[in-house]
């Protein structure tokens, strides 16, 4: 494993489905030991762009390159459980995929990474929302990920448990010194614990460091009129002006960048 390679790289991705564009010539590049939170509407192709890169479906133009050998944990968006299936944490977790026994973690270890070791004996259809989002989480990290990918990881959590869980992942990111692809709405809640953040709307229109893109005119066009309570509504109005290197026109060379089709990272 190359560790100044990209981890997973896209390079002009394009996906249409019935004459119309999901994904458009989307270029990016993921890093181990880095966070990277992909925000957008909905319907701007988060989910399909994350389907594209693990492999579930195929682009109709453009590539994904992975460094070989490399391995990936998904944690999905929720799952829906039957009442009547008498399957506990313990069990379900058991039941995961795994990758070889020398390059997995135990699910003793799993569990205390997660806090979720009181929990391995409970019905899983009883755990509270937070409760369900770690076990999943612990589901993804079973076999050693150098590559963590989570779909909307805080979804039915409190704000409180919310922070609690971004807190958690940033320090699983420290400790296994993996990459991390994160999908969220709440881009003030995961300023913390993102090194880069990409706005997504089919193709990216928004990508940097949180801080400087949450400063930038046009992350305060996107999104600085619509944010309560801990959600943050997105609403994009391309009307920002690009200059001859794909810059946001009305922005100071500090202030986020906004492109089409260069390689966003952290």
């Amino acid at each position: 494993m190359n560790p100044s390679a990209p981890l997973i790289q896209t390079n002009n991705l394009c996906l249409n489905i019935n004459d119309k564009t999901i994904i458009d010539n989307v270029s990016i590049e993921l890093y181990a030991n880095q966070i990277v939170t992909l925000i957008g509407p909905n319907g701007a192709g988060k989910t399909t762009l994350v389907k594209l890169i693990l492999g579930l479906i195929k682009p109709t133009a453009g590539q994904v390159t992975q460094q070989k050998g490399l391995r990936i944990g998904y944690m999905p968006q929720k799952i829906q459980i039957d009442p009547s299936l008498p399957l506990n944490v313990e069990r379900f977790l058991k039941l995961a995929p795994t990758s070889s026994f020398k390059k997995s973690f135990e699910l003793g270890v799993v569990a205390e990474m997660t806090r979720i070791t009181h929990l391995l004996k409970q019905p899983l259809y009883r755990l509270s929302g937070g409760e369900t989002q770690r076990v999943l989480l612990a589901r993804a990290l079973l076999q050693k990920p150098e590559l963590l990918v989570l779909d909307e990881p805080v979804q039915g959590v409190d704000v409180v448990g919310q922070t609690e869980l971004y807190q958690l992942i940033g320090q699983i990111r420290d400790e296994l010194k993996c990459g991390v692809l994160m999908i969220s709405h709440d881009l003030h809640l995961v300023m913390a614990n993102t090194d880069s953040v990409i706005c997504l709307d089919s193709h990216v229109c928004c990508h940097g460091h949180p801080e400087t893109v949450s400063n930038s005119p046009a992350y305060l066009d996107l999104f600085g009129q619509h944010q309560n309570a801990g959600v943050v509504a997105y609403t994009h109005h391309h009307n920002h002006v690009h200059d001859e290197h794909g810059e946001d026109a009305n922005s100071s060379s500090d202030s986020g960048s906004c492109s089409h089709g260069d390689h966003p990272h952290a």
